[in-house]
């Protein structure tokens, strides 16, 4: 066996989660990758919404389904993540955040644990029983550990019973490596907000 990097395991996670026909949130759509690999694995019965503040991401996200012939499958939304109960009304089985700021573009507008932590929320009310959200934390940047300690405080706190928090990473890499926080929701549950 052999440790799948942090974005292979985070594909894996996803992989175990969605099966044609399903629900599925890219959260921080970014440069679409992760939109696209949702919408291959929803098939043409499911759907993936795709969730960001930058047009540049928005626009990235729709070139990258269109070239893959994809676009029906998804819609990209240029809103943030924490107003995803306002387009979603069905069960998901999974969503995946890439927390920090879009590749290759302004590093200042980056990701905030108020908004990340109210998505969270709001995702695991819509989450299917064995569905899960998948988090890249990347935090080497202005703000970053900030909310990689509030997302980290907020899902320690979340039931045991209902659901299941991993965090993978790898320990003895230097430079803030990205890391993930998986969570798995195992049983029904009220939360209140």
């Amino acid at each position: 066996m052999k440790l799948e990097r942090v974005l292979q395991y985070a594909q894996t996670l996803l992989e175990m989660s969605v099966s044609e026909g399903d629900i599925a949130v890219d959260a921080t759509a970014g440069n679409g990758h992760d939109t696209l690999f949702l919408a291959n694995l929803v098939g043409d019965d499911g759907y993936v919404y795709a969730f960001d503040v930058q047009k540049e991401a928005v626009d990235a996200t729709l070139h990258r389904l269109l070239d893959n012939a994809l676009e029906h499958r998804a819609i990209v939304l240029k809103d943030g993540h924490e107003n995803v109960a306002n387009y979603i009304h069905k069960p998901v089985s999974a969503a995946i955040f890439n927390l920090g700021y879009l590749p290759g573009s302004n590093h200042e507008i980056v990701t905030k644990p108020n908004t990340t932590i109210q998505a969270i929320e709001s995702l695991l009310k819509l989450l299917k029983v064995g569905g899960m959200i998948v988090l890249v934390v990347y935090h080497g940047h202005e703000g970053g550990k900030n909310e990689r300690d509030e997302v980290i405080r907020y899902v320690s706190d979340l039931p045991q019973k209902h659901v299941h928090v991993l965090r993978y990473e790898f320990m003895n890499q230097k430079n803030d490596p990205p890391f993930i926080i998986a969570l798995e929701k195992v049983k029904e549950f009220l939360i209140e907000g």
